[in-house]
């Protein structure tokens, strides 16, 4: 996770990072995306799930001119909100196919010119724990993390070997240095490959903290985890979001958090931000880019193609060893326009309507409901 082509073991981990650092700067620079200042600290932007449906797919094929697959006219909307932040994190729910062999719901296995649209829209990196992550077994995740790595994206939560699921995944934002961690609460009852038991990280509160210290070992400032997990379509986290968020921002060494921010995928819809021990938690961001949605109950549910943004402005500690606080929180609402196919940024519409006003009040409500707001939390200008 540590490098463009393959992640290595965590002795290399510094070197790499350092490494990585000059080139996330020039990227920001050809992006027009000025390096941070040391003083100012960094933002780091996170987006919800993207599960691309038979119809997302199909639209990518249109877009590409029937011609491959193009899904860098599906994410512009969001473009400039991504590509300005320091550090981008999205969440790549499903696997992907090879030789073609594109599907969509309930076995996914998606294009791998969604990896290059991601870079291509200004993403650092992303999750790739899901419930989806064993769809296509062992090859399905090698699949993905190679198109991950040949688009200079770095992925966390699942692995192609051991050395790379017991490496720690460093970005470099700014002046720090910033693990992610991703972990699922299961993969549809499908078990590990055999002699793979490393190959997707599964929720367990032990080993997250433990990682979350190693990750701190290797040299992180900020140590940020990604959890698929949650009740589909309930808008209220649930007794295992709500326990877990307590007892990983509980979690501290030596005074210091071992977690600065949780980030929470699966529910198809969004739901609150909440701070917890101190600790900004996204239960659920909702999905970033998904077909036509329908709840268990086979009836369509528009929340389904509702997501937020949540951007996080992180500074350093006045003296050394301290924990980096989020100095800013904030959430972008967003909507993909399954007719368009494309992923709207409702609070920069210019022609929003009466419906999309509702739309993104609905999920202002949402994501304020546990009383974010008296936390500092805001919807972005």
């Amino acid at each position: 996770m540590i490098g463009r082509r393959q992640q290595v073991a965590l002795a290399l981990t510094a070197l790499l990072a350092s490494a990585a650092a000059c080139q996330n700067h020039h990227r920001q620079q050809a992006q027009g995306r000025p390096a941070p200042a040391a003083s100012r600290g960094f933002t780091l932007v996170a987006s919800g799930d993207v599960l691309p449906h038979t119809s997302v797919i199909d639209r990518a094929s249109f877009d590409a001119g029937g011609s491959g697959h193009d899904f860098r006219p599906m994410l512009a909307g969001v473009q400039p909100v991504v590509s300005r932040a320091d550090l981008a994190l999205c969440h790549m729910e499903t696997v992907y196919g090879g030789d073609g062999a594109y599907t969509g719901y309930p076995v996914f296995k998606s294009p791998p010119q969604i990896a290059d649209a991601l870079a291509a829209t200004g993403y650092d990196g992303c999750s790739t724990a899901s419930e989806h992550a064993l769809d296509d077994g062992a090859a399905g995740i090698r699949r993905t993390l190679d198109a991950l790595d040949e688009a200079g994206l770095r992925h966390a939560g699942t692995a192609r070997d051991e050395a790379e699921a017991r490496s720690v995944t460093l970005h470099r934002a700014g002046t720090a240095k910033v693990a992610h961690l991703a972990y699922t609460f299961g993969t549809r009852g499908i078990p590990l490959p055999p002699g793979r038991p490393w190959a997707v990280d599964l929720i367990d509160a032990d080993r997250m903290i433990a990682d979350a210290r190693a990750a701190r070992r290797a040299g992180a400032d900020v140590v940020v985890v990604s959890v698929h997990w949650g009740t589909e379509w309930q808008e209220a986290p649930d007794r295992l979001q709500l326990g877990l968020a307590r007892r990983l921002t509980a979690s501290r060494t030596n005074g210091r958090p071992d977690i600065d921010l949780i980030l929470g995928t699966h529910a198809h819809v969004p739901q609150a931000y909440e701070k917890v021990n101190g600790t900004w938690v996204v239960y659920g961001m909702g999905d970033q880019i998904a077909g036509e949605m329908y709840d268990a109950h086979g009836v369509r549910d528009p929340r389904g193609n509702e997501s937020t943004i949540g951007r996080f402005t992180f500074a350093p500690s006045a003296r050394p060893g301290e924990r980096w606080q989020v100095v800013r929180a904030e959430f972008v609402p967003q909507w993909y326009d399954l007719d368009a196919g494309r992923v709207v940024d409702l609070d920069r519409a210019v022609d929003r309507g009466a419906d999309l006003q509702g739309v993104r009040d609905r999920i202002r409500n949402v994501v304020l409901s546990r009383g974010a707001a008296a936390d500092g939390l805001v919807m972005a200008d």
